[in-house]
């Protein structure tokens, strides 16, 4: 007499179901651990316990940046277009604009981005241990073509954007002045802020008035700079041909260049790290020191000077180790949290919501898209990596530093991050002046 084989669902034991829970993660962190780490992080800013420093504000970025992160990697279609980095953004900017965020998670989530400046630290980690964990010769090739590509999409998305806003009944000059400009404009506090206090002044109306259009622009071209970055990445991963997978230029011999990128390639040193902190924090305040001197914003000065730095050898190998896996050690864990910050302080999303319409989007779209494809054919034709040439250039339609990551890391390729930040600052600073210097000329 046959009997039938009987199967147990492990799912369907409590033991099976506890060990197959455990077994979930948001981030690194198996998913009850985590459960219970968010309990007290919000329960303690309900209460108003959480305290508004750097520990408080690490907490709450860090704790909804890996669960929007790891959401964002797994929803189809939006995983593909930069899904991470667009949740752990926008999520938390309409938790602002819906008044669900409470004062303890605020107080603590600026304290964290703006008193403790945990923005700058990110972007000297970022900068200065890319720049010296990288080949020596693409470097130096890269930060020399770099400036072509550039130019040639800033008249692109100039000139497209323009003549798109004239089809659907705006003026050149009103498309120019308060759509393109903005958003090639380096950012909301290196491009937009500037910007809005020289039209006031040479406009005659109050700042108040100016700024939400031209915020409104700033942000609107960054999230078509991010989506258009997920379809870049998209794009290098069917045709391998494309990308160098974060590398800039082509070198002649690829094998050589492997092989010298990869002497960075150590294991882990505790002790260097620090190191690389020291001289990561120690550059971007030699760039705010030389400022004084030239003419020139710190961050560049701190980008140009760890240019120099790896470009002559100064700096002994063993540091540049250090630098690199600081640079990795932050890249890999505090970018979505990061986001978070963004997402909360530097995306208004109430006055995107009161100012778009469809014809606004169309021509916002233009003028980034022409900014990303004319990167794009340039790099090609200079023999640069298309896909990487484009992502710089996009960077330049970023809300400046906090942009640059965003775009980056929705096509992960963080470590573009020394090009597009010469792309953005540059970039940007040049737009600025132009348009305050046309402005005065046209205002009458």
């Amino acid at each position: 007499m046959a009997t039938a084989e009987v199967t147990h669902d492990p799912l369907q034991t409590p033991s099976g179901f506890w060990h197959s829970l455990g077994n979930m993660k948001i981030g690194v962190i198996p998913l009850p651990l985590y459960a219970i780490l968010a309990a007290v992080i919000f329960t303690a800013s309900f209460y108003g316990k959480l305290p508004a420093d750097m520990i408080g504000g690490f907490a709450i970025i860090m704790i909804m940046g890996m669960f929007l992160g790891e959401v964002g990697m797994r929803i189809p279609i939006i995983k593909n277009i930069g899904g991470p980095a667009i949740l752990a953004i926008f999520v938390p900017s309409t938790l602002v604009f819906l008044n669900l965020l409470n004062p303890a998670s605020l107080k603590a989530i600026t304290a964290i981005m703006k008193t403790d400046n945990f923005l700058y630290l990110y972007i000297s980690s970022l900068v200065v241990g890319s720049i010296l964990g990288m080949n020596r010769k693409v470097l130096i090739q890269g930060f020399m073509k770099m400036f072509i590509p550039l130019i040639v999409g800033t008249i692109a998305s100039i000139t497209v954007g323009s003549l798109v806003g004239t089809l659907f009944g705006y003026s050149i000059k009103h498309t120019f002045f308060y759509i393109v400009v903005p958003i090639i404009g380096g950012g909301i506090g290196e491009g937009v802020l500037p910007l809005s206090l020289a039209y006031s002044e040479i406009l005659n109306v109050p700042q108040a008035e100016i700024l939400a259009p031209l915020t409104t622009a700033a942000v609107l071209g960054n999230v078509v700079a991010i989506i258009s970055a997920g379809f870049l990445k998209r794009l290098g991963e069917k045709k391998q041909h494309l990308t160098g997978n974060g590398i800039l230029v082509k070198g002649g011999n690829d094998e050589e260049l492997l092989k010298e990128s990869t002497t960075i390639d150590k294991p882990i040193e505790f002790p260097l790290m620090g190191a690389g902190l020291l001289i990561a924090t120690s550059f971007f305040i030699f760039g705010g020191l030389a400022n004084i001197f030239i003419a020139i914003p710190g961050a560049i000065i701190m980008i140009f000077a760890a240019a120099i730095v790896k470009s002559l050898k100064i700096m002994p190998p063993k540091m540049e180790q250090g630098c690199y896996h600081w640079y990795k050690f932050i890249s890999t864990n505090l970018t979505w949290p990061l986001m978070v910050g963004i997402g909360v302080l530097y995306t208004p999303l109430n006055d995107v919501v009161k100012l778009i319409n469809p014809a606004y989007i169309v021509i916002v779209i233009s003028t980034v898209l022409a900014m990303v494809i004319a990167g794009f054919y340039t790099g090609k034709f200079l023999k640069m990596y298309p896909i990487e040439s484009a992502l710089v250039t996009a960077c330049h339609s970023g809300l400046g530093g906090t942009g640059d990551v965003a775009i980056l890391s929705s096509a992960n390729r963080i470590e573009l991050m020394p090009f597009a930040q010469i792309s953005t600052r540059i970039g940007g600073a040049s737009m600025i002046v132009l348009a305050t210097i046309l402005m005065r000329m046209f205002a009458n």
